[in-house]
């Protein structure tokens, strides 16, 4: 029986399929597969994915740290009365000027006694007259020779005439104002020949020691301030002082929702004056925190500002923190433990949770 060549052929191109996989070398789109070939790109991405992301790290030591929490508001002098007429009359002398040192019963201005010292002569002459008539009834009446009721009579009149001299006395002491503290008279002071009526003010005398600090505080931290609590005052004027909480507000303003707190600052020399613009930074206990660059900061998925660092396994971890204070070249933060190992490069291409590389560096911590 003759063989026929297409059956020749096709064993003869099985036999070569045979022998062409038995190699090993398999064509994948029009490249066979070798040791110098090129992975597909889902197998690149793949084998990318599972290499650690390279981060640059530092190492953190938690410091102790004094915080203040800031008030900001202004001098107030403690006292400061304005000495007002208490009765109507023309000022006659001024013995005072504006910025002078007064201790308290000065002179600070004399009104025209006008008709009042008149008045007090006559209500000694009445006074005078009263008494005698009560004095000669009450002998005749030791005798016998004047009714009792006589006698009540005549020193009642007495009494009167007692109580209408001790009134023009005080009228006519009120022509003289005295201040009724000690301090400075503050400017503009009432000017010569002025007629002063009932409650208009002849001064104003101001006692700068102690000076008050005023500020106010939010109801979130009001909690963290109490009676004597040390403070520090910075001025407008580039001056620093030292003073106590003396005064904490029992209530919040309404509009505001704030707490008025009085800082007392001792001033015997005056070097505080009164309405400076003043930052007062009251002190805190002393707390663990880490100072840093804020660079560093990020925020979560969910809004949350903190850090993200890498445990001993290099894993990512997010760190809650809140900053409680900072300068220009850093802030403080608070929410970490007390060594932490933080991402400064490359923390917002990770997420909590992912292998990392770090990359250490030597943390510089002022």
């Amino acid at each position: 029986m003759a063989i026929r060549f297409s059956y020749i052929l096709a064993a003869a191109i099985a036999g070569g399929v045979a022998l062409w996989m038995s190699s090993g070398t398999i064509v994948v789109g029009g490249q066979g597969a070798n040791e110098n070939s090129v992975p597909p790109p889902a197998v690149r991405v793949e084998a990318e994915n599972e290499e650690a992301f390279p981060v640059r790290v530092e190492r953190f030591k938690a410091q102790l740290r004094r915080s203040y929490l800031d008030l900001r508001g202004r001098t107030e002098a403690d006292t400061k009365v304005e000495v007002r007429a208490e009765t109507t009359g023309q000022v006659e002398k001024r013995l005072v000027q504006e910025g002078q040192r007064v201790k308290s019963g000065d002179l600070l201005c004399v009104l025209d006694r006008g008709a009042r010292e008149a008045r007090v002569l006559q209500a000694n002459a009445q006074l005078a007259q009263a008494q005698l008539d009560f004095e000669a009834a009450n002998e005749l009446s030791g005798k016998g020779f004047t009714a009792n009721n006589r006698v009540a009579a005549l020193k009642a009149a007495r009494d009167a005439a007692q109580a209408e001299l001790r009134e023009a006395d005080i009228e006519l002491s009120r022509t003289e104002i005295r201040s009724p503290i000690r301090g400075i008279v503050e400017s503009p002071m009432v000017e010569m020949g002025t007629i002063l009526s009932v409650g208009q003010i002849c001064a104003t005398v101001i006692d700068p020691d102690p000076m008050l600090a005023i500020g106010a505080i939010s109801e979130t931290n009001i909690s963290r301030v109490y009676l004597g609590q040390p403070a520090r005052i910075e001025l407008v004027t580039g001056d620093v002082v030292e003073g106590k909480v003396r005064y904490i507000a029992p209530s919040a303003d309404p509009d505001t929702r704030t707490f008025r707190v009085e800082v007392e600052i001792p001033n015997p020399d005056g070097t505080v004056l009164d309405g400076i613009t003043a930052l007062t930074q009251l002190k805190l206990p002393e707390q663990k925190a880490h100072y840093m660059s804020p660079a560093y900061l990020t925020l979560n998925d969910n809004g949350v500002i903190g850090l993200r660092g890498v445990d001993e396994s290099n894993t990512v971890v997010f760190y809650p923190v809140e900053v409680i204070g900072g300068d220009t070249e850093g802030v403080w933060i608070s929410g970490l433990p007390e060594e932490a190992t933080i991402i400064v490069v490359g923390q917002d291409y990770v997420s909590a949770g992912k292998t990392v590389k770090p990359v250490f560096e030597t943390a510089e911590v002022n």
